[in-house]
Formats: structure tokens, C-alpha cells, sequence
């Protein structure tokens, strides 16, 4: 619950000598989150009560989502202060990693992962999943279109204009042309904004081109994990491994939250009679309170003529609530 968080973050505060804030999108089955513009909002509603902090410590849990929101919110943080620092006790993948780029220190536990950058696209123009309903697309990988055309050269040989040609038409048979465009535009963006950020606490182009480089296309599938060794080593990042007494703190604040979240429980109405109640997202300041994305249902068993049960959820409330510190 946030009073108990609350008396951690306090605690982190002072160990850190900085302010605390902390921002989680849930990953429990059935209800992920990513982040979102609207979580940026509810920042800075918080984030007035740090003014003139000389140092910001961002708590951060997250597999991904908008990278103009996680832009966003790195320049919000960065207006509240000095020097900024992003601490992960687990995952902080995709746009999360985009944030972590526009810290001065990293703090990674023996379990934190960070990942590619390399963004999908997911529009009403995207391919159709073969048996989904009508608004259920197939999502558009900016680095799968480019191991395509990779592929295509490798082993079909392609040596001419002609031949590139008829490998783009066969792409667009099966993708719409204008959300290839906005592929390569995803591409061009993500990589400029990552720049963008390194160069807020380094000016060493060579090794801003590596990480981007690293990041955006050479680590892999997008499910890619880069523990701390490989993002001090290979990436080159300011990693900070954490004392066991920080470290203890930071898990004692991660297991707090993901039980509250109930991450580690599949969320599945069947199993579920009457009203319930689940959190997906904690936007927390240090000690005045923050937000929470709340769903809120009745599920109820209706008796089918054929014997069998339809469970049957309504969802009576799905937004944000304040919580006061």
C-alpha cells in the first residue's frame, strides 16, 4: 500500500540524497499497461512539490509503451532539477530504456533488464490477425521491416533496383503503404530522440552513435534483455550497482508494489463473483501522495440454456484516483 511505500521512499530519499518519485505500468495478464501521455499529466501534478530538487531519483517499472510519452516525461523531470536518476529493481523495457537514456546514474539490481528501443507500429492500417476481431491488428516492427529487406539482400541476392522494387511491392501486398511510412518515420524519430537524450549528460558522439546504434537495430528481437553487466560494458551507460543495504530497499519497495498490483496473478474474471477492484498503474511522489489507474467491475455467472456458464464482466469504473499523502 502507498503509506508503507510512502516510509520507503522517504527512506530511499535520504539514502539517495534526492527526492523520490515513482512511476509503475503493471504487467499482470490480461491487464498490461504501458506508458502514456496521461501518466505524464499526473507527473505534474506531483512534481511542483520538488521544485529547485538538486537531484530527482525516478523508481521505474515498466515493459514499454509511447515514446513521445516517455520523452515527455524524462524533460518534465529534468525541469525539477539538477541531476536525474532512474533506479530499476526489475524490468524497464522499450520506452523505458528511452527514459533510462536521459538519466545522469542508473541504478540496476542483480535482476533489472533493459532493452531495444526499436519501437512497433500498431494502427487501424496494420495487417489483420487471421481469426481476431476487425479492430485487432498485427503490429509493425520498425527493425522487422528492415531484417526483411536485410534477408532479401542476403539470400535472395538482390542486385538490382528492379528486383528491390518487387520485394517493396510484395511487403505492401501484405502491409498498408502509408503505416510503412510511418515505420520509417518511427525509425528516424526514436533515433533522434535517444540522441537527444545522451546529450543531456554526454557529448561523446561515438559513443552516443553506439548505444543508438546497439539499441535501435544490433541487440536483437525486441524482447531482448540487457542486464547491468551488458549496459555498462557494452553500452556504456552510467550503471550504478547498489549496496545490499540499497539494494534491500529497493526490493522491499518492488515486492510492496507488485503485490499490491497482484503482477505475479493472471487476471481472469472466471475465477471472480461479484465486484472486484484492480490497480494497473502507480504514479507516486515521495511523500504528498500521487495516482493510480484504477479498474472496477462486477462479474456475475450466468446459467446458459445448454448447461455451461457465461461469465459476463461490466466494467463499472477504469481511471485515474487520487491518493493523498
Amino acid at each position: 500500500m502507498y503509506e508503507n511505500r510512502k516510509n520507503l521512499y522517504n527512506r530511499l530519499a535520504e539514502a539517495r540524497g534526492s527526492k523520490v518519485i515513482a512511476y509503475v505500468t503493471g504487467d499482470r495478464q490480461n491487464l498490461e499497461t504501458q506508458i502514456a501521455q496521461d501518466a505524464v499529466v499526473r507527473f505534474g501534478d506531483l512534481l511542483d512539490d520538488y521544485e529547485g530538487a538538486k537531484k530527482i531519483s525516478l523508481v521505474l517499472y515498466t515493459q514499454g509503451g509511447k515514446t513521445l510519452a516517455a520523452w515527455s516525461l524524462v524533460n518534465l523531470l529534468r525541469e525539477f532539477c539538477d541531476e536525474l536518476e532512474v533506479i530499476i529493481p526489475s524490468r524497464c523495457q522499450s520506452a523505458g530504456t528511452l527514459v533510462c537514456l536521459g538519466a545522469d546514474n542508473i541504478v540496476m539490481t542483480k535482476q533489472a533488464t533493459l532493452g531495444p528501443i526499436d519501437p512497433s507500429i500498431n494502427t487501424p492500417l496494420n495487417p489483420q490477425i487471421p481469426g481476431a476481431p476487425e479492430r485487432v491488428r498485427t503490429p509493425v516492427s520498425v527493425e522487422d521491416i528492415a531484417g526483411y529487406f536485410e534477408l532479401s539482400k542476403e539470400e535472395g541476392e538482390l542486385k538490382s533496383e528492379e528486383s528491390t522494387a518487387k520485394v517493396f511491392m510484395k511487403l505492401a501486398d501484405d502491409v498498408h503503404p502509408l503505416a510503412l511510412g510511418q515505420v520509417k518515420r518511427a525509425r528516424s524519430q526514436i533515433q533522434d530522440l535517444a540522441k537527444k537524450l545522451l546529450n543531456n549528460h554526454t557529448e561523446d558522439t561515438e559513443k552516443i552513435d553506439k548505444i543508438v546504434r546497439i539499441l535501435c537495430s544490433e541487440a536483437g528481437s525486441h524482447d531482448y534483455t540487457i542486464h547491468r553487466k551488458e549496459a555498462r560494458e557494452c553500452l556504456g551507460l552510467n550503471i550504478e550497482t547498489p549496496t545490499m543495504e540499497l539494494y534491500g530497499l529497493i526490493k522491499e519497495i518492488y515486492i510492496d508494489f507488485r503485490e499490491e498490483l497482484k503482477l505475479l496473478e493472471p487476471f481472469n474474471p472466471a475465477t471472480i463473483t461479484g465486484n472486484y477492484q484492480a490497480k494497473r498503474v502507480l504514479v507516486e511522489g515521495q511523500d504528498n501522495g500521487g495516482f493510480h489507474f484504477i479498474k472496477r467491475g462486477v462479474v456475475n455467472h450466468i446459467a446458459a440454456p445448454n448447461g455451461q456458464k457465461i461469465v459476463q464482466d461490466e466494467v463499472t469504473f477504469e481511471g485515474w484516483e487520487h491518493v493523498d499523502g
